[in-house]
């Protein structure tokens, strides 16, 4: 059995290449590498540069490489860029994945990982979200996604392909520094920028309901996230590989922007203090996921806390940016 990962050459991506292929999978990636860093992969891991929409090419790796699963993660990401330009996201993210899905249903793959969002449930005023939570992207992206899970389970009860969609949280972390996520959209990777300038971190509003005013979210490790997939994989693997699974990927905690912030001052050794600014629109004052039916569907949880997360992502940073240390 070989998985073929699309996008697994980018912060998740190789993160889930490298945890499947030391759990023993053999895996080939493939990546446009646009965004992609093919660095990150050793060269054991195949890697095949091209896009999911190009059919041929799809079709020519599943039969040189016998695969028979997918991890699709291959997406366009960052949701301000998905409200100023929605006809690429809905081009690439679902566009590319019914390409995907036709070519690799024709290939013979009945195996299909698709990782989705939280941001399909926009901004659901509850303390825990579950599943049964209603779906209400806000944003181009979110829809995306939606529409993704969507289109995977229709072309899953279509082909008789066994289906798990993954709505994972705020991801943060790195597993080797030179895995790190080299993009500045994050809180976390803002901060460290900030700092890196010597200027101070941004809160967009302490006044919302939680205890100390500033937006609580679910922080969820790469390398927890990697071992979600990897679980998700070896799912459909089983002997329960039929049907179709959507679960939450989190933590089930939450973290307020002011305490991530005093934890990356603590990790960073830099304490500049952060200052306050207007509320942004469309933020949630709360969003934690419940992950229970993912530990019960899959036998994972995450292990991996918020000190773990911003301590390896730091080291990431540096790696890119040593002036940040101050040495």
């Amino acid at each position: 059995m070989t998985w073929l990962i699309t996008g697994g050459a980018g912060y998740i991506g190789a993160h889930v290449a490298l945890a499947m292929t030391e759990a023993g999978e053999r895996v080939v990636v493939l990546d446009n590498v646009t965004s992609g860093v093919p660095s990150r992969l050793p060269e054991a891991i195949p890697l095949v540069r091209g896009s999911a929409l190009d059919t041929e090419l799809v079709a020519r790796v599943c039969a040189e490489h016998e695969v028979t699963g997918v991890v699709h993660l291959a997406a366009h990401k960052q949701v301000g860029e998905s409200v100023e330009k929605p006809e690429l996201y809905y081009r690439d993210n679902v566009g590319g994945l019914a390409a995907l899905l036709e070519t690799v249903a024709a290939a013979g793959v009945r195996r299909f990982v698709f990782s989705s969002s939280a941001a399909v449930y926009g901004n659901p005023d509850v303390g825990l979200i579950t599943e049964s939570t209603a779906t209400a992207p806000v944003n181009p992206y979110g829809e995306t996604k939606l529409a993704g899970e969507w289109l995977v389970r229709a072309a899953g009860h279509a082909h008789g392909m066994a289906t798990v969609c993954l709505r994972y949280f705020n991801v943060a972390g790195a597993a080797a520094p030179e895995l790190a996520d080299i993009g500045v959209y994050n809180v976390i990777p803002m901060v460290f920028d900030r700092l890196t300038r010597g200027e101070s971190p941004r809160i967009f509003g302490d006044d919302y309901p939680t205890p100390d005013g500033t937006c609580v979210r679910d922080y969820i490790h790469v390398a927890d996230l990697a071992e979600a997939h990897l679980a998700a994989a070896r799912r459909l693997s089983g002997p329960d590989a039929s049907g179709d699974l959507t679960l939450n990927i989190g933590t089930g905690q939450g973290a307020s922007v002011r305490e991530l912030i005093d934890v990356i001052a603590e990790v960073s050794g830099n304490r500049t203090p952060a200052i306050v600014e207007p509320r942004r629109p469309g933020d949630a004052p709360r969003a934690v996921g419940s992950s229970a039916l993912a530990e019960k569907e899959l036998g994972w949880s995450a292990r991996r806390d918020v000190r773990e997360m911003v301590g390896s992502a730091w080291a990431g940073w540096c790696l890119r940016h040593p002036e940040a240390t101050g040495k």
